[in-house]
């Protein structure tokens, strides 16, 4: 075969960064790159990894060469990997962060996410630059101040309405990001230091504790118990599925699942559904396109229910209600399947109209669970030997099940195994056109974005005998494109006769034009560009106290430049030995327990208190800002 001739369109060769665009990104995790891999796969426009060191998932870390791996898959379909390096970094930090950067960038990666701004005082590559989460965004000026200082995409604050996104959008150009699915972490992400106070492990670090999962009891400063042994600062997770279009309407380009540390079944099926979601908004809005190329087709059904999650709330998307959060347990009940209707030593019999298979795991909660201990673990498991029906046959039947029990599946096996295996494709549509050339025919395939490869085939041209049966046969062996990632959409034949041409010269040309085209798409991908810095910005604020969490000298002198007067060292350096605020939080306990002044005339509004085990946590209440501070000492001083 001839060398290929490649095309690549104006347009993808010379793609400007965009800014509230028309271009719909659909961001899924990726605790490793086979992960990534999944989620692409399975509809995500781009993932998000952990490098070697300094992402916020100290455990999710993966090697640059693993990156790279996952930058070459992901771009066939012109989707990208965000590389998080999303710690605060001490002083002696500096240079190994300075050197992974420009590692992961050479690997191929599209994008850092950042919470230190000493890293924009670096000597680091032209690589865009988003604004994590934990810089703790959603002031509009702040965020404008960050499009200023150069960077291209920022991760809002989970708890803004829809009405503060707006507000927000209005003041930058910036690429909105928005957390839809997933953990909620009960602090504004940044503002909490509780982790670090009492396991010596910081959230800012990586290394979060979750000391706000554990139960305890939320007293008055007098000694009144309001609740005892319940999970307080334990949130539901995330689910923004009912308000996706209202989030578009608001500004939100990017729509992002958390999940760094989740298993691959959860990543398959949360990203599968929120394609299929965002794919309907795209069918009925046709101004709005996909960021990444290619449509998907699943092999399940995508329910959000049937993987981890402690529940569903939408948080304060459309403002405070009830509901946000589930006092009972941290972990994943599942969704609810029946009641226990009679048992036996070795059975339960279900009332329900779900059906069972061997080796589910049903859950449920005890008689009286409320009283456990602290120590205990209210919520108890099983897992099914055997279904036969609604009889489901285990191994023995724990003495506090009782008849009468809600049951809870919180693992169903027949989904599992589905997702187990090979369970998405992506598909790209191609037009192909055959057409003559002196020496033979040429194959041309462009594919629905417009990249376009021809390969040539030098051959005799013999006009075959039966003409209806050769373009049949043309038709046939060219539509063959099932192991590849193309399907064909219009096939023309434009030669001056329907030439005889053995399968085999036909399958090697069209192989070679897949392949040609493949090449084609690779050399059509654009990386986003770097958005400039401007070095006369000034930050909204004069002062930073300890929760603006600098940490290096290099992050000082940026804060310095943009106009800030006072830099607190970051809780993690300052050792603070009194009480502080060791967290920040839109989650209100006063409010969830009717005490709120604003919404019951005449309450008083008493100071109350968090004892988990020993430890007292006092609760501050900013009412004006309807915020909560939970206040304690360092016990790491």
């Amino acid at each position: 075969m001839d060398k290929p001739e490649i095309f690549i369109p104006d347009s993808a060769a010379s793609a400007p960064v965009t800014t509230r665009s028309n271009r719909l990104e659909l961001l899924a995790p990726a605790k490793n790159a086979d992960y990534g891999i999944e989620a692409i796969k399975h509809g995500a426009d781009a993932v998000y990894i952990g490098g070697p060191a300094f992402g916020a998932r100290a455990t999710a870390g993966n090697s640059v060469e693993d990156i790279a791996r996952l930058c070459e898959f992901a771009h066939r379909y012109h989707a990208q990997v965000f590389v998080a390096i999303n710690t605060i970094l001490m002083d002696d930090e500096l240079d190994a962060a300075q050197k992974l950067i420009w590692q992961v960038y050479e690997a191929g990666a599209d994008a850092l996410i950042v919470q230190d701004m000493g890293v924009l005082q670096l000597d680091i590559p032209p690589i865009a630059l988003h604004a994590s989460t934990q810089m703790d965004n959603r002031n509009p000026e702040k965020v404008a101040f960050l499009e200023q200082v150069g960077f291209s995409q920022v991760v809002l604050a989970r708890e803004l309405g829809l009405s503060q996104i707006r507000d927000v959008a209005a003041k930058t150009n910036m690429q909105l990001e928005f957390f839809i699915h997933g953990a909620l972490c009960v602090a504004y992400s940044g503002l909490c230091n509780l982790s670090h106070a009492f396991s010596n492990r910081s959230a800012n670090r990586g290394e979060c504790s979750q000391m706000c999962r554990l139960p305890g009891d939320l007293k008055t400063r007098q000694g009144e118990v309001l609740a005892q042994n319940e999970h307080l600062l334990s949130l539901k997770d995330n689910n923004q599925t009912d308000n996706l279009e209202a989030l578009i309407d608001a500004g939100i380009r990017s729509f992002k699942i958390e999940g760094r540390l989740k298993d691959l079944s959860y990543v398959k099926n949360v990203t599968a559904h929120y394609r299929q979601e965002l794919d309907k908004i795209i069918a009925r809005r046709p101004e709005f396109v996909a960021s990444s190329h290619g449509r998907c087709e699943h092999t399940f059904t995508p329910n959000t229910e049937k993987t981890f999650n402690r529940g569903r709330t939408d948080y304060f998307v459309n403002e405070r209600s009830q509901g946000v959060s589930d006092f009972r347990s941290p972990k994943y009940i599942g969704e609810e399947v029946g009641k226990v209707a009679a048992l036996g030593k070795d059975f339960i019999q279900v009332a329900s109209s779900h059906s069972f298979n061997n080796g589910d795991g049903l859950c449920y909660f005890p008689p009286n669970y409320e009283k456990a201990k602290q120590s205990d673990d209210k919520l108890q498991g099983l897992r099914v030997n055997r279904a036969d029906g609604n009889k489901l046959y285990v191994i023995a039947v724990p003495g506090d099940l009782k008849v009468g029990a809600t049951l809870y599946r919180n693992h169903d096996q027949a989904f599992e195994t589905v997702l187990a295996k090979e369970s998405s494709k992506r598909i790209i549509k191609v037009d192909m056109t055959l057409s003559d050339t002196p020496e033979g025919v040429a194959l041309t395939m462009t594919d629905q974005y417009g990249l376009s490869a021809t390969c040539e085939l030098a051959m005799e041209k013999t006009p075959a005998t039966d003409v209806e049966k050769a373009m049949q046969n043309l038709n046939k062996q060219l539509r063959k494109l099932g192991s590849t990632d193309f399907e064909a959409r219009e096939i023309r034949v434009e030669t001056a006769s329907a030439w005889f041409m053995p399968a085999s010269q036909l399958n090697g040309l069209r192989r070679d034009t897949v392949a040609a085209l493949e090449q084609a798409r690779v050399e059509g991908y654009v990386r986003p560009q770097a958005w400039k810095y401007n070095q006369d910005a000034t930050y909204p604020f004069k002062h930073l106290s300890f929760m603006g969490n600098v940490a290096n000298e290099k992050a000082k002198d940026f804060y310095t430049r943009h106009g800030v007067i006072e830099i607190e060292d970051t809780y993690e350096k300052n050792g603070i030995t009194e009480d502080a605020p060791l967290m920040v939080t839109k989650h209100c306990l006063r409010f969830n327990f009717n005490l709120c002044p604003k919404e019951v005339p005449g309450i008083k509004a008493e100071p109350l208190q968090i004892e988990i085990g020993k430890d007292v946590l006092k609760l501050v209440f900013d009412c004006p800002k309807c915020e909560m501070m939970v206040v304690g000492a360092n016990r790491q001083v």
